[in-house]
């Protein structure tokens, strides 16, 4: 596959911009580096108020001081449950510098997944919001010292810059453990070194041309990797300006786009929010990146229809550090369409056997390259089941188009089997939501004794409808085969229940449906 000339030379500078010194750039030290080079460049905008480079990363130092005081040690692991402000990244790089392992927590966790984590990743400390106190309280396990936004406001604001040296891990050592959502269980913890997040990030530079005067719009929760990697690793190794967003919500979204950002990245959910408002002020933004979950049909074709922009599909997983493809072209293609893969990265199409297969067919997605994680966390028969060679099985259905680029199909546990056919359950979703009726749509496959698996689909109405399941199934009908049509339509206008990046549930879903049969 050819990769663009001009990507290729970006690439190759960033390259010899993190190893000019003969070994690898540490990430801990990306925000010193970028208070070194830019102290008065304002890295983050939150809530109206500008922090400096110098403000962030000398609060970030003390604060790396106050954790060696409580006895954290390299390669320890420090938790870090917080929503987004100032304070995360102060912390965030606080844990980096001393060597420690940075965890960042979900925030939407209950007890039980709280517990599973903090008993997996036996940490030293915990860095959280006083809000998130009770909560882990109550998982009934033994908490190591806890500080909170209140050790950080201690630090005085016109701290002078400190001499400060940070604690270098080796390069492949763990320095983020990263627990995934645990939408298939308990989280996993994805370990990610300091070159798989380095080389990600400079794989993503170049595909993207992210600038130091690029204003990057952050409301994704912090703790996601897509979100580390394009509102912490990224741009304060390029020295851009973080647009800091507290949550996602109409009011923070609107105050936040005041401060006139040039990148917005957001997951699908989120870009119909703002088809939804259809008077966001957007003019200022140069480039729209969507990831997380595939992008449907409707949302993108809403949102360029109000604001006349192209939204440009990426795609990754919190193993791939996160980032793998995107598509920046500005030819419009089908939404599946996430792109080329990133220099340096390798795709493969298999089949259950794991033998190649050839394009245009549809193959379980197998990823090599620099950004490959290290493995799960005290889990190496599950590395094992999913690492073989340096090729890591992502679990996604795909395959690679004449141009090279992928095309998600979708995920292989959300296939549903129907008489020995395979279904995918994206392509009917697509249907429905052409219904101007439908908001979001999930199809999921229930177990039937004499077919396999029958499709059903979970549907948010923008308003009740008389006969809306008999328009729908109509409608299947007309644009699906016969197999493919959804047995059942369940409609409601509740929203469908998400997780905390706003990418529909499915195991819920599939909880539900048993329930009902129940």
């Amino acid at each position: 596959m050819k990769i663009p000339k001009l990507e290729q030379e970006r690439f190759n500078q960033l390259h010899a911009s993190i190893t000019s010194t003969g070994t690898m750039m540490y990430v801990g030290d990306l925000l010193k580096k970028a208070a070194e080079r830019l102290p008065e460049h304002p890295a983050l905008i939150f809530e109206g108020k500008s922090y400096t480079y110098r403000y962030l990363y000398t609060k970030s130092v003390v604060f790396s001081k106050m954790l060696i005081e409580h006895k954290v040690k390299p390669r320890d692991r420090v938790l870090l449950l917080k929503e987004n402000t100032p304070e995360y990244y102060i912390a965030y790089f606080g844990i980096l510098q001393i060597g420690a392992v940075i965890a960042p927590l979900n925030t939407f966790l209950r007890e039980p997944e709280l517990a599973h984590i903090i008993k997996d990743s036996q940490p030293a400390a915990i860095v959280a919001g006083s809000e998130f106190l009770p909560l882990l309280e109550r998982t009934g396990v033994a908490l190591p010292p806890i500080m909170t936004e209140k050790d950080v406001h201690q630090i005085p604001d016109d701290a002078m810059m400190p001499s400060f040296s940070t604690v270098h891990l080796d390069e492949h050592e763990t320095a983020a453990l990263l627990y995934t959502s645990g939408t298939t269980g308990m989280p996993k913890g994805v370990m990610l070194s300091s070159y798989n997040i380095l080389m990600n990030v400079i794989q993503g530079v170049a595909r993207f041309e992210l600038l130091s005067q690029d204003r990057i719009f952050a409301v994704l929760p912090l703790f996601h990797a897509f979100a580390q990697n394009t509102y912490i690793w990224a741009p304060l190794f390029i020295g851009s300006t973080v647009i800091l967003v507290r949550k996602i919500d109409r009011h923070h979204i609107l105050a936040g786009l005041e401060q006139k950002p040039t990148i917005f990245v957001g997951v699908p959910a989120l870009y119909g929010l703002l088809a939804l408002l259809k008077t966001a002020p957007l003019e200022s933004v140069r480039l729209f990146l969507s990831g997380g979950d595939v992008l449907p049909d409707k949302i993108r074709s809403a949102f360029e229809l109000i604001y006349r922009r192209k939204i440009c599909s990426g795609y990754g997983l919190t193993e791939t550090s996160p980032f793998v493809s995107g598509d920046i072209t500005e030819e419009t293609v089908i939404t599946t369409n996430v792109g080329k893969p990133l220099i340096a990265i390798e795709a493969s199409f298999r089949d259950e056997n794991g033998q190649e297969l050839p394009p245009n067919t549809i193959g379980q997605l197998w990823l090599k390259g620099p950004n490959i994680m290290r493995g799960y966390y005290n889990a190496p028969e599950m590395t094992a089941a999913v690492i073989k060679d340096g090729w890591l099985n992502t679990g996604d259905l795909a395959y690679q188009d004449a141009k090279g680029r992928i095309i998600i199909t979708g995920r292989m546990k959300d296939i549903i089997k129907h008489k020995g056919f395979i279904i995918y359950p994206p392509e009917i979703e697509n249907v429905i939501m052409t219904y101007p009726n439908v908001l979001q749509a999930a199809v999921v496959g229930k177990p039937d004794v004499q077919t396999g698996e029958i499709p059903i689909a979970f549907v948010q109405l923008r308003k009740d409808e008389p006969d809306i399941k008999k328009a729908l199934h109509e409608l299947c009908v007309k644009n699906l085969a016969n197999y493919k049509v959804p047995r059942e339509f369940i409609c409601s206008t509740n929203p469908l229940p998400a997780t905390a990046t706003g990418k529909i549930d499915k195991k819920k879903l599939r909880l539900e449906l048993n329930h009902r049969t129940e």
